[in-house]
């Protein structure tokens, strides 16, 4: 299925042509608050930013992604546009405050005001329950849009008062290479041992991993929680999840990975990975075992 140009001005790829049409379905009877899930993080972001500028292009056909109003949501400039990235940084609570306020007056043009939050999963509570009073009072004409891997990685509250669009989920089951000393099958396999049976993790960490084979772990990791949010049960991570009691551990796990991976990849000093690793194995230990 093709996409027509205007999608593709936005960067919507042709893996995600079939959303397109619940969009503007959407976009005819909009709800106050979507979830998108599934893709990658850059394709729910075209697809957000394509659902703004259909609820603001004056165009016969909108969005036309030509006319000056779709350029600045490109942009991200648009006066009735927040745009939250908690991938680049993380959503504080001041920031929802803000929202709710804004939320309280009308949308400064003739469309519709756009809040997007991107990544919404790094919420922390208390920004997610700010976010969640500016959602239960909002004047008509404002539409909250979060973007998350999984609807699951969000706070219930949230999920329940949203509608989920959901994108052609990415490849999760692609695996890492093995061999060589940035391996990273032996410490995931001591890794899971440890988690079901407290035993095995330490003494397998000691040959101080590289940096590189941290964040293979902490790759894989990632991938086994997003097939288990799919719906897949064929993992090792899976087989520990679907033990648990409390169900807000995994959306937890998936925050503490986010962290992890950040501290690998994106920490302005050196980390020592063993360390990174040691933090992600007793935390999930205790919530896993708990």
């Amino acid at each position: 299925m093709s996409i027509p140009t205007s999608a593709s001005a936005f960067g919507v790829t042709e893996r995600q042509a079939h959303v397109l049409v619940g969009v503007d379905a959407l976009a005819r009877a909009m709800p106050q608050a979507v979830i998108l899930e599934g893709g990658s993080a850059g394709e729910r972001a075209a697809v957000a930013l394509y659902l703004a500028a259909r609820l603001n292009c004056e165009a016969a056909l909108p969005p036309c992604g030509v006319c000056a109003t779709c350029r600045q949501i490109l942009d991200k400039v648009f006066l009735d546009l927040q745009y939250f990235d908690g991938a680049a940084e993380t959503i504080k609570v001041d920031a929802m405050r803000e929202v709710r306020r804004l939320v309280g007056e009308p949308p400064r043009g003739p469309g519709r005001r756009v809040i997007i939050l991107a990544e919404a999963q790094g919420l922390t509570e208390e920004a997610a329950n700010a976010l969640l009073k500016a959602m239960e009072e909002p004047r008509p004409g404002n539409v909250f849009v979060l973007l998350t891997p999984q609807r699951e990685r969000l706070f219930l509250t949230l999920v329940s008062r949203s509608f989920t669009l959901t994108l052609a989920w990415p490849d999760t089951a692609v695996p890492l290479p093995a061999g060589g000393e940035d391996d990273p099958w032996p410490l995931l396999d001591a890794l899971h041992g440890f988690w079901r049976s407290g035993r095995g993790w330490f003494p397998a960490n000691k040959g101080r991993p590289s940096r590189l084979c941290a964040e293979r772990v902490v790759t894989e990791l990632s991938r086994e929680l997003a097939a288990f949010f799919s719906g897949r049960a064929d993992t090792d991570l899976a087989d520990l999840l679907s033990g648990c009691r409390d169900p807000d551990i995994p959306r937890r796990l998936d925050l503490l990975l986010s962290e992890c991976q950040e501290a690998l990849v994106l920490s302005p000093t050196p980390v020592n990975p063993a360390l990174v690793l040691d933090r992600l194995a007793t935390r999930a230990y205790l919530w896993l075992r708990g």
